[in-house]
């Protein structure tokens, strides 16, 4: 049985599950101990918050049965792997703001394996989110489970399981709620999922997970400090960086016992991600299911303008995007507004979404999403004329031009909060590292079979400021279930955030969606070892 198996079937499975970490740290109240009560996530104010949403009345009702796959990736190359449908990405779920979305999850998953869906960026109903133990218990295989909320904020979601590693199978579709009053001009739209693919390639997800867990510790490397990635100095390396991004030979990354270290990746740097990039080595990175040498091929007549939904699906890569020949408009991040900012490239953590505008040109263009630090590339191609495509390989300029990350965006006036003195402030220190594989929130861990141990509490109707400091030598992005968060007094409107290393990031939230909702790092190997904590309301 494999390590996400075991974990659903004993602990019902959570996304980020495994040791877990949680740790409750007030600025301004105490926080919850045995005796106080919090709102469950079947309770009436749950109830109550949802009749307040705006309903059309209509309601979509699909089917997403979760089946194993053997998925087509492009140039002859396949990958048994698990999907919705038979398919990865899944099909596209589109509706408009306050229709009702009643989907029917039909686990038929191999070796009893459980499964949820969790549905991205959205605040919905709490027992609707999808988070075995937290507000449901896992979808058992053979068995079914219909999520039913109402979807009544605009914007680019996406919905994937929360139970174990799965979220780096093909487990995943896009999830886009339109704005009947849309306030763009534009003429047409393409979704471009981005994902970094292992699974049925090279091993697992789990395989991946139960090497990183043994830690850089457990490797036999000599005298060198393993505390982090800095691997620079380190004899017998190969830092070259071809297919899978720049790792150690199997030679090097032996384990104490003499294993080959088959998946942790070695000297993968990145400034903008203040130095280590990430843990995993992946052989492909896909823009929408598609490898680069047979990629995804968007159609289209020169001077349309064309909306990009940006997804970054995947499980340990972040992603510097940019189309050549073309300068994109940013206006949306996490599915809200923010004021437009021209750029040549941006930057995209796992869970973030970006919607840009772009005025096509005329002929081939390349569509490049560079995984960052990782020296490989994800490829999409934009045709609005004759030509030939470029190389797989291609690195358009516009990767070096300028570059935006969420600091330097604001959110648009109509989303922006109003400015209020935090009711309560919990700080989150982040924190663990390679040698230990141990990460953590605020360095406890976090109960799979207690949940609400000790959560980070707040009440209906406050404003909460969360305080990330980064001990860590690693990037992590911040993912809020339930809420969007602002970056400072101004900054966007998100739901998933990039902290960088030695550093501090704040965001405000206004506590108005009622139920226990998880806040994780969204690196699938970083939360399922514990990186995560539980964000309670008190009844």
């Amino acid at each position: 049985m494999n390590s996400v198996n075991r974990r659903s079937v004993l602990l019902a499975g959570l996304g980020a599950a495994g040791a877990g970490a949680l740790a409750a740290c007030s600025g301004s109240s105490g926080d919850a101990d045995r005796t106080t009560a919090l709102v469950k996530p079947s309770d009436p104010a749950v109830t109550a918050a949802e009749k307040k949403r705006t309903s059309t009345g209509k309601v979509h009702k699909p089917t997403l049965t979760a089946a194993p796959a053997m998925l087509e990736l492009g140039g002859g190359v396949m990958a048994k792997s698990w999907a919705f449908d038979g398919r990865a990405p899944g099909k596209e779920l589109r509706v408009s703001a306050g229709d009702t979305v009643a989907a029917e999850l039909s686990n038929q998953l191999p070796d009893k394996t459980a499964t949820s869906i969790h549905w991205h960026g959205l605040a919905l109903r709490n027992d609707m989110d999808g988070v075995p133990p937290a507000t449901q218990t896992a979808v058992r295989a053979g068995s079914t489970f219909t999520y039913r909320f109402i979807a009544d904020t605009p914007g680019t979601y996406f919905f994937h399981p929360h139970v174990g590693v799965q979220l780096d199978r093909g487990l995943y579709a896009p999830l886009i709620v339109e704005d009947p009053k849309e306030p763009l001009s534009y003429d047409d739209e393409w979704v471009v999922v981005l994902d970094d693919w292992v699974d049925g390639v090279t091993g697992t997800p789990d395989e991946v997970f139960a090497e990183l867990r043994q830690g850089m510790g457990g490797m036999d490397m000599g005298d060198h400090d393993t505390g982090g990635h800095d691997m620079s100095g380190m004899g017998g390396m190969d830092m070259s960086g071809d297919g899978g991004g720049a790792s150690a030979s199997p030679s090097s990354s032996e384990s104490g016992d003499g294993t080959a270290m088959k998946f942790m990746l070695m000297g993968a740097d990145s400034d903008l991600l203040g130095g280590d990039a990430g843990d995993v080595k992946y052989p492909y990175h896909l823009i929408n299911g598609r490898v680069p040498a047979d990629p995804d091929v968007y159609t289209g007549k020169p001077g349309r303008r064309v909306r990009l939904r940006i997804i970054n699906a995947g499980g340990d890569t972040a992603y510097r995007v940019a189309l050549g020949g073309h300068r994109m408009t940013i206006t949306h991040t996490d599915g809200f507004p923010v004021e437009h900012q021209r750029t040549d490239a941006l930057l995209i953590g796992m869970g973030e979404r970006y919607d840009v505008l772009v005025t096509l040109a005329d002929g081939v263009f390349p569509l490049v999403a560079l995984a960052e630090g990782k020296n490989t590339t994800g490829l999409a191609l934009v045709r609005t004329g004759s030509g030939r495509a470029p190389k797989a390989t291609v690195r358009p300029r516009e990767l070096d031009g300028a570059i935006v990350t969420a600091s330097k965006l604001r959110a648009a006036d109509d989303v922006r909060l109003s400015p209020k003195k935090a009711d309560r402030v919990h700080r989150v220190d982040l924190t663990g590292g390679m040698t230990k594989y141990n990460w953590a929130i605020n360095g406890k861990a976090f109960d799979m079979s207690d949940p609400t141990a000790a959560p980070l509490m707040v009440e209906e109707g406050q404003r909460v400021r969360l305080d990330f400091v980064n001990r860590t030598d690693m990037w992590h992005p911040m993912h809020l279930h339930g809420h969007t968060y602002q970056l400072g007094g101004s900054g966007p409107r998100k739901d998933t955030a990039i902290v960088l290393p030695k550093k501090k990031l704040s965001v405000v939230f206004d506590a108005d969606n009622p139920g226990q909702w998880m806040l994780h790092c969204h690196n699938a190997y970083h939360g399922e070892a514990g990186m995560m904590a539980l964000v309670a309301y008190r009844a």
